[in-house]
C-alpha cells in the first residue's frame, strides 16, 4: 500500500497546456518555463508533452532540472536560469550539453575552464538591464568578448535579460528603458558573434510587447493559464487561456452546527444560524493558505460555499447549507472543478488576489503538496 499524507488530488490537464502553447505563438519562436517543477505542475510530464508539441527549447531552473530532461531522452537546447551553482552542476551542465548562462566574471573563467580540453560550451550571456539580481552590466561587455574571443571553446549561443515591470502599465517607461538597453547591449554582442539569438519577454512582454519578441520569448505564468497581468489587462488583445491545474479534495464528513456554535481553532467563526458544515480533507499542508480562513470559496456539486472557520492542517471546513444533498465521499474543488450554470471556478489569480500575492506562489504550493493526477 502506498503511503500518502492526504487524499486532495492535484489535477493537470495537460491538453489544456498544449492548447496554451499553441495560442502563445510559434513553437520556434518559445521558450517554455518550466522551473520549479514547471510551477508545480510537474517537470518531466510538462516537458515531454511540450516537446511533443514542437518545443525547441526550455528553460529549467536548476542544473539538476536540465540534467533530469536531458535523463528521459529530451534533446531540445536547456537553459538553466540559475547557472551552475557548485563544481558538479559545471561538470553535469557540460557532459549533458545544457546551456549555460554567464552573469559574471567568475563564471567566465569557470566556462572556460571547461573547454581547456578541447571540448566545446554552448553559453548565454546575462544582461543586467535593470532587474538588479544577476547579468553583466552594459559597461561590463568589453571584457566579456574579449574573453570570449579569446576562447573559441566558449559557444555564445544566447543573449538574455529580464523585464521586471512588464506586468505594470503604469511601469512603461521603465520597461521602454529595460527594451533599449537589451537591445544595445544584444547589438554589441550580435556584432562580434553574429548567430547569437536573444531572449527578453516574459509572460507579460509576449503578451504586451510584441515589438521585444526577438528570437525567444519565454513563457511562464501564461502557459500555465494565468494571465500575467491580473486586472490590469493590457491594449492587446490576450488569448484565451485555460488554467491547467485543478485541486480537488473529498468531503469526509457533514456536521450540524446550531446557532451560536464555533467552529475550528480560535473560534473565529461562530454559527449565525442553524447550519451544515462540511469537513473536507484538506488544510495549509496541502498547500491551502491559513490566511484565507473565512476568505474563500469551495465548488461542490458545481456550486460555490464558502469556506468557514480556521483552516487545518489538513482539513477545512464550507458552509454546506444550501447544498442538502451533500454527503461524505463528495468531491469538493479547491481550484477548478466542474461547474453548474450559471457558476464559475476558484482559480488561482483569485486566491492570489485574496492574499495580495501572485497566482504563481498559489500554483507552486498547490502543485507541490498534493499527489498529481494527469490526463
Amino acid at each position: 500500500m502506498d503511503c500518502t499524507f492526504t487524499p486532495s488530488r492535484c489535477h493537470v490537464d495537460l491538453a489544456a497546456l498544449r492548447r496554451n502553447f499553441a495560442r502563445l505563438g510559434e513553437a520556434a519562436s518559445l521558450m517554455p518555463v518550466i522551473k520549479s517543477d514547471a510551477y508545480g505542475h510537474g517537470l518531466l510530464p510538462v516537458a515531454s508533452t511540450l516537446a511533443a508539441a514542437g518545443a525547441r527549447r526550455f528553460a529549467v531552473g536548476t542544473v539538476s532540472e536540465g540534467v533530469a530532461l536531458r535523463q528521459i531522452g529530451l534533446n531540445q537546447q536547456i537553459l538553466p536560469l540559475l547557472g551552475a551553482l557548485s563544481p558538479e552542476d559545471w561538470h553535469h551542465a557540460a557532459r549533458c550539453h545544457l546551456t549555460l548562462p554567464l552573469e559574471n566574471e567568475d563564471d567566465l573563467r569557470m566556462a572556460a575552464q571547461l573547454t581547456d580540453g578541447g571540448s566545446r560550451l554552448q553559453v548565454a550571456i546575462k544582461c543586467d538591464t535593470g532587474m538588479g539580481r544577476l547579468g553583466f552590466a552594459r559597461q561590463d561587455l568589453p571584457a566579456v568578448l574579449e574573453t570570449l574571443r579569446a576562447r573559441p571553446g566558449l559557444e555564445p549561443v544566447l543573449a538574455l535579460s529580464h523585464l521586471a515591470c512588464a506586468d505594470s502599465p503604469e511601469e512603461q517607461a521603465y520597461t521602454q528603458a529595460q527594451a533599449e538597453c537589451f537591445a544595445a547591449m544584444s547589438a554589441s554582442l550580435r556584432a562580434a558573434f553574429p548567430a547569437m539569438e536573444r531572449s527578453l519577454c516574459n509572460s507579460a512582454g509576449t503578451l504586451g510587447l510584441s515589438a521585444y519578441h526577438y528570437e525567444a520569448c519565454r513563457v511562464g505564468l501564461a502557459l500555465y493559464g494565468g494571465d500575467p497581468f491580473g486586472a490590469q489587462c493590457p491594449a492587446a488583445a490576450m488569448p484565451e487561456l485555460e488554467w491547467v491545474m485543478s485541486v480537488s479534495a473529498p468531503v469526509i464528513r457533514v456536521r450540524r452546527l446550531k446557532t451560536g456554535q464555533s467552529l475550528s481553532y480560535g473560534r473565529i467563526f461562530t454559527a449565525p444560524r442553524d447550519m451544515s458544515v462540511a469537513v473536507l480533507a484538506a488544510g495549509y499542508a496541502t498547500g491551502v493558505p491559513r490566511a484565507l480562513s473565512n476568505n474563500m470559496d469551495v465548488l461542490l456539486d458545481g456550486r460555490r460555499v464558502p469556506q468557514v472557520g480556521r483552516i487545518c492542517m489538513s482539513m477545512l471546513m464550507v458552509d454546506v447549507s444550501s447544498l442538502p444533498a451533500v454527503q461524505a465521499g463528495d468531491v469538493a474543488w479547491i481550484l477548478g472543478g466542474p461547474t453548474a450554470t450559471g457558476q464559475r471556478a476558484v482559480t488561482a489569480q483569485e486566491l492570489a488576489d485574496d492574499l495580495d500575492t501572485i497566482p504563481y506562489e498559489i500554483l507552486c504550493r498547490l502543485g507541490s503538496e498534493n499527489p498529481r493526477i494527469y490526463y
